[in-house]
């Protein structure tokens, strides 16, 4: 089951994984650090278009990151 929550955590952990700043990630995904940290607080999501480069970027599913799967 999806949550903001969990979507958060999967993408902090992910981002400190691969041992990235939030800077790393925002300039990715074209949005501010404030932005990256309301997602990783479980305040916010994104788009679509957004998630696909996130998943690219970090190797995984969209099913792991939305928590719908826990396989990577």
């Amino acid at each position: 089951m999806f949550t903001k929550k969990d979507f958060g955590q999967r993408l902090r952990q992910l981002r400190k994984d691969h041992n990235e700043y939030q800077d790393t990630l925002a300039n990715l995904l074209d949005v501010s650090t404030a932005q990256i940290s309301e997602m990783e607080n479980g305040k916010k999501t994104t788009t679509l278009e957004k998630l696909v480069l996130i998943c690219e970027h970090y190797h995984v599913s969209s099913d792991y990151l939305l928590g719908l799967s826990d396989k990577k």
